[in-house]
Order: structure tokens, then sequence, then C-alpha cells
């Protein structure tokens, strides 16, 4: 599809959260081979334009920095420090080694080479900036062209003397954001790095929107220019799993991003082509003076009937080993990244009463005896709850989601997950913890049945299928929690919207039986699911 719109290189991140889950611990196969997917850009018949980070933002969990180094009490992320750099350097030692083969300079298809990630708004620091240029360089990945990439107004801030620039906007007026580059970079040819054609969504917020109209202007523009430019999405994709990130800032909520990453791209979710798909390839021909490529057949996106998830299970089969702790620890002081953790103790008190939890991170959800009491949301900075009289000894179970780390600006250091400091009930401090991991990674343990459970529970279904296709799962009747398909994980979906239907890939579904398993944190309205031909179907 982007050759046949008229592009000339894809761009690719290489996320190292992905490909190191735990300190030197690589998984370069399936999905994560970036070797081959650079292999099938260059049979496509495109360039590769190599940006392997180790920050690359994104909208991605901690901008695709691992978890793990925020274990490391001494890290100071995005710094020359060791405690960085060591694991850093040791990071792209491996990406070479699977890429630094297939560099132009050696025949392959890699033309540049990004160095760091928009760096100039977080610091400016030029050793640090230099020590990156030496990772590269040991990794084998100096025999490509390197590029830094920053927002007009921190370019001069992340950049290094000798290596070429780029620049990122959004539609408006391209003219005057490369004019910026023109003065800083006179004898080199401007680059947008990334040209904004559409934007993401935050859950709880409205779907965005943005000027189609505009974006083809400037796009026109752009090809009759002096100039190279990046569309940034040209196909959003989907943060599948819990790879999502978040936004924040110390003036800013705390702000998840949206399981569905489909930007409003020239081309959507599902891989179908928008209207401006076509506009751009027509102002790129236009400018080549060349008739347009063929177009690929536009993929079919599925609707299926509705079916029900009528089996149950409870969470407690996976509360395995227990972690006993005298306060609250983080996720990641026990070696967990993603999903959720569990906090439980007893409470002496039986009178009712204010729960309060310092820095909950970032989604909580109270049970007391097994009953929900309520939940407290990072979002709306909520972080006590009241509640009623009980018996003596009442179990209280805190189960916390980690919603996505912060992927942008200075915060990104604190981004620790679970509960991180104490918890009080009356004013008294809570002692004695047992912490589960709940990665969700291995629910085998789980045993259904066809009793009806409150959540937070599993609900399971079997779709049968004659044939498959990509479809959108339509939660709808669902409240806030994780999909699971064939033992996929599909993301995060959330009543809040503006997503209602997740993203299915046909190549994950198979003919026949399908399992379908939900993890429900706040309740259930309807146990149902059917396939939608989109993400965004408000209202139910």
């Amino acid at each position: 599809m982007a050759y046949a719109m008229g592009l000339d290189a894809v761009s690719t991140y290489v996320f190292w959260n992905l490909h190191e889950p735990q300190p030197e611990r690589y998984d370069f196969s399936g999905s994560n081979d970036v070797a081959e997917y650079v292999r099938l850009a260059a049979g496509c018949g495109l360039a590769v334009v190599l940006r392997p980070g180790p920050y690359v933002c994104a909208e991605w969990d901690l901008g695709g920095l691992p978890a793990w180094l925020l274990a490391v009490p001494e890290m100071r992320l995005r710094t020359a420090h060791d405690a960085y750099m060591i694991p850093v350097r040791r990071w792209l030692r491996r990406v070479g080694a699977e890429l630094a083969p297939l560099q132009r300079s050696r025949g392959g298809p890699i033309v540049a080479v990004q160095l760091e990630n928009e760096y100039g708004a977080f610091g400016n620091d030029a050793a640090y900036l230099q020590a990156m240029r030496a990772a590269l360089d040991d990794a084998g990945l100096g025999e490509s062209p390197s590029y830094t990439i920053d927002q007009p107004a921190d370019v001069e801030r992340g950049a290094l003397a000798e290596v070429a620039v780029a620049t990122t906007f959004a539609p408006g007026d391209p003219q005057r954001d490369l004019a910026i580059l023109r003065r800083l970079r006179p004898l080199q040819r401007p680059i947008c790095g990334e040209y904004w054609a559409g934007w993401f969504d935050h859950w709880g917020e409205p779907h965005q929107e943005r000027d189609d109209a505009q974006q083809i202007r400037d796009v026109a523009w752009m090809t009759h220019a002096d100039c190279s430019f990046n569309v940034y999405m040209l196909h959003g994709g989907t943060n599948f799993g819990f790879t999502n990130g978040a936004n924040g800032s110390e003036r800013e909520p705390y702000a998840p991003v949206t399981t569905s990453y489909d930007y409003l791209a020239a081309i959507d979710e599902a891989g179908r082509p928008r209207p401006k798909y076509f506009a751009f390839r027509d102002a790129i021909a236009a400018a080549r003076k060349a008739a347009p490529r063929p177009v690929p057949p536009t993929p079919h996106v599925a609707e299926i009937p509705e079916f029900a998830l009528e089996a149950c299970a409870s969470l407690e089969p996976l509360l395995r080993e227990a972690i006993r702790v005298e306060r609250p620890q983080p996720m990641e002081a026990f070696g967990q990244a993603f999903g959720f953790a569990l906090y439980r103790t007893t409470l002496a008190d039986a009178s009712g009463g204010l729960l309060e939890i310092d820095a909950v991170r970032d989604y909580a959800t109270v049970v007391l005896d097994g009953a929900v009491c309520g939940s407290l949301d990072r979002r709306t900075g909520a972080g006590e709850l009241r509640l009623d009289a009980h018996p003596a000894g009442a179990t209280l179970d805190i189960l916390v989601e980690n919603c996505g780390r912060i992927n942008y600006g200075p915060l990104i250091g604190g981004e620790r997950k679970g509960i991180e400091r104490s918890v009080r009930y009356n004013g008294n401090e809570l002692l004695g913890w047992q912490i589960f991991a709940l990665p969700l990674d291995d629910l085998s343990a789980l045993r259904f049945d066809g009793t009806a459970l409150p959540a937070p529970a599993f609900f399971r279904g079997t779709l049968r299928l004659s044939e498959t296709h990509d479809t959108f799962f339509d939660m709808r009747g669902f409240g806030k929690g994780v999909l699971f398909v064939n033992g996929q994980n599909l993301g995060r979906y959330w009543s809040i919207g503006p997503q209602d239907a997740l993203y299915v890939p046909g190549a994950w579904l198979r003919r026949g039986t399908n399992d379908v398993v939900v993890f429900e944190t706040q309740g259930v309205r309807k146990a149902q699911i059917k396939g939608a031909k989109d993400p965004f179907v408000r209202p139910l």
C-alpha cells in the first residue's frame, strides 16, 4: 500500500521493551522479527529508515523503554549515566546483529538511522547525544547516515553539529516549519521526519478529527518543494496487548492512549485506504509526472453475528505466589512490566471510614470480602474511597491496572506502576501486605463453568466460523477490561470510549472453533459480542 501510494521508503521504530522484556532475554521471533519486516519492505520496492531508539515515543508504553530499567534505584533515563547507557549499548549491539547486515552499505534496504528521538523536548545534553552516536557506531549501524528529529521549537536543542536534522509538524504551514531547518542547516535538504497526517485518541475524550483538505494541500506543496517528508502515520495500526502509552505532565492530567492507533491515517486500522490515501497518491504522481501505481485489493472486514460468553472463572486460580511485604511496592520492584497487580491485606478496624491510596498507578478496583466497593482512577486524580462498616478482619483487595506508562516528557522516569507508597484507613497506615503479580500472559490455570460471577472475573465464549476475515469485536456490553482471542491479547476496552470495538486480525482467527476470553473489572451489562466494521461504533 505504501509503494502504491508512491512512497520511496517506510520508516519503522524498533521497540526495546518488546524485544528485551527482561534483561538480556531477547525476542526477535514471530511478529517481533524486525529483520524479516525490513526484507519484506525491500521486496515491495521500498527503502527503510530505521528508528531504533532506544527511546521512540510513538504513544507506546514508556516510549519503548523497558520497565525493568525503573527497578534500578540510580536509573536516570535518557542520560549518559552508566546505569542507563550500559543496557542501551548492549541493546543496540543486539539490534545491530539483526539489522546492520541490511544497511545500504551492505546491499540492503536501510538507508538512514535515526539518532535518539525528539530529544530536544526532553533535554539538551550534547554529551548524551554523542554517547548515543558512539553506541550506534559500536552496534555497526554507523555505516548509514544518521539524523536527529525534533519539533521546530526544539530542533537546535536536540541537534549535533555534524548530524543531519529533521523536524516534525502538524498540518498548517509546512513552508514556515521547514524554514526553521533551512536557517539551522542552510546546506542540508529540509526533512520533515514526521508530518502528522492525523492524531491519536485518549480514553474518555472525544474521537479526534482533522482537516483532510489541509493535509492534501500540504502534501501537494511538499511534493513540489525541495524537501523530503515522512507521512506519520501512513497506517496507524493497533496497540495490541498492554503496549499503549499515555500522556501527562505536571500541568496536565494522566491520559492513557486507546488500544486503537487508527490515527485517522490514510490507511485505516484494518488496512483499508481512506479518500485522502488516493489524494496523496495523486499528488505524488503529479509531482513525478508519472501514472499512479496500482493499488492492492482492499481487505475485507466482516460483520459477525452476536455470540454469548456464558462461562465464568474467578481470578483466584491466578493468585499463585504471594509476595509478602510490609508496605506496598510497585510492579517493577518484583519484575513485572505489564498487566495488573493485586494488593491484599486485612482490616482490623470494622467501622466504616476513608481508604486513602497514595499515587494510584493507574486504575484501582477496591474489593472488600469479595464485594466491589468502588474504583480509583488516576485520570481524575481520585485517590480515596469511603468504605461501609464491615466485619473485623475483612479481606481488602486492591486490584491495580497499569493503564500505560507516560511516553513523552520529563515524567517518564517516575512511571512505576501499581501502588508505590502508603495505603491508609481512617488515617492509619495499613501494613502487612500480600502482592500477587497478574501479567495475564498465561490463563491456563483458569477454571470456567456456568456459574455467574461478579467482576472482577473472566468470561469465556466460543465463536464458530466457516471462514476468517478481519473484524472488530464490539465490546459495548462490557465495562473495562481486556480481550483475548485464541490466546492473543487484543488489548484494552473501556466503556468511557471513544473506542467501542477492538480490531481482530483475520490471521488470529481460525475456521471452526475460536476461543474468546474477556477479563472484566467493572461489571457486565450484556455478556455478548458481535463483529463490527469499525472501532468507533457509538451509541449503544
